[in-house]
């Protein structure tokens, strides 16, 4: 659709102008002597209307046929060609529309014309329909570039999003320190329990690593990561800790942004299971279903939930890294319920031969 369409204002000026063009030239036939005033606006003002959304037609072509290495050849000649075209029906529709006079009881019609006014009138048309392909040209080249500055944009703020993040988990002293700590603790207490921690710690960083340069990954390479930091973090939490999964088969292909779920997990630890003293269960559901991906982390909430900013900071940046892999199309809520707190998140369902 004409953006000019789109935004009523805009409209409203362009036929605004159009109308003012239709009164001049009214103007200046009947300054001429060609036509009374009346009959000569009868003739120029629907005259304006029609010319000036058929110049919206010329969108069109030129978004159609865009100039670009070894096409400008073509691009301008469909332009001239439609220039030509719209020209000489310009003139034919203004032809009709002034013999529409005869039925009025004016014998040449609303405005008598001599056969060098109307040459003179398809020379106007053809520059007229020219300055619109001009225009218009101009217009997409300013469209695509505000999209290209956009999606340049977007990208450099999910790669600056994604660095960080990745950069937080890869070298997060306090997360490393605890767990190297609790590995120190278990190495005397429970050696079984210290090695199968040290393989979590190893198999977490491997798997953060891996996930530089990755744009999609699939929903069971996600849930391997957080299933390996939960771990950890149960070493180190006991039987505070408690969490499952539930994600079908037919879910685990699933494409979706790295450390989607990740974040999730630990803002569940951290703002919801650590500060209770029971601390609670912590859920991971995925549905694919009607061509949608459904995610869920819900977590317990403590008696006197804690106002810290970061959770709402974390959530707000994970809406904005899927608005702009998703142009809109995710959707990510998030709010208490009577079992706690929950996030949800809604993506396309897409799967592919990314390998892991």
């Amino acid at each position: 659709m004409h953006p000019l369409l789109t935004h009523w204002r805009g409209l409203a000026a362009y036929l605004l102008a159009a109308a003012l063009a239709g009164i001049a030239g009214a103007a200046l036939l009947a300054a001429e002597g060609l036509a009374p005033p009346g009959w000569a606006l009868a003739w120029t003002l629907p005259l304006a209307a029609v010319l000036a959304f058929t110049a919206l037609s010329v969108y069109y072509v030129c978004r159609s046929q865009p100039f670009g290495a070894g096409r400008w050849q073509r691009a301008l000649a469909t332009r001239a060609v439609a220039v030509a075209l719209l020209a000489g029906a310009a003139l034919a529709i203004a032809a009709a529309w002034n013999m529409a006079g005869l039925a009025f009881g004016r014998s040449a019609g609303f405005v008598a014309l001599a056969p060098a006014t109307w040459a003179l009138g398809l020379v106007a048309a053809l520059g007229f329909f020219l300055l619109a392909v001009l225009a218009h040209d101009l217009l997409i080249a300013v469209e695509a570039a505000q999209a290209a500055a956009a999606r340049e944009a977007r990208a450099r703020l999910l790669a600056r999003d994604m660095e960080l993040q990745l950069l937080r988990l890869q070298i997060d002293p306090h997360f490393l320190f605890n767990s190297l700590n609790s590995i120190s603790a278990l190495t005397h207490l429970d050696p079984p329990a210290a090695r199968a921690m040290t393989i979590d710690l190893a198999q977490f960083f491997r798997q953060t690593l891996a996930l530089a340069g990755r744009e999609r990954i699939r929903l069971e390479d996600e849930l391997g990561l957080v299933q390996h930091y939960l771990a950890i973090e149960k070493q180190r939490l006991g039987d505070k800790l408690r969490f499952a999964f539930d994600a079908p088969a037919d879910s685990l292909a699933a494409l979706l942004p790295p450390l989607t779920l990740q974040p999730l997990a630990e803002n569940a630890l951290k703002h919801g299971l650590r500060p209770r003293d029971d601390g609670g269960l912590l859920q991971i559901e995925a549905l694919a279903r009607d061509g949608w991906l459904h995610l869920a982390v819900r977590n317990p909430m403590p008696a006197t939930p804690a106002r810290e900013s970061g959770l709402g900071h974390g959530l707000r940046n994970l809406r904005e890294r899927l608005d702009a892999q998703y142009g809109g199309r995710a959707r990510l809520q998030w709010g208490e319920t009577p079992g706690g707190f929950a996030v949800e998140i809604t993506l396309p369902f897409k799967i592919d031969e990314v390998q892991p």
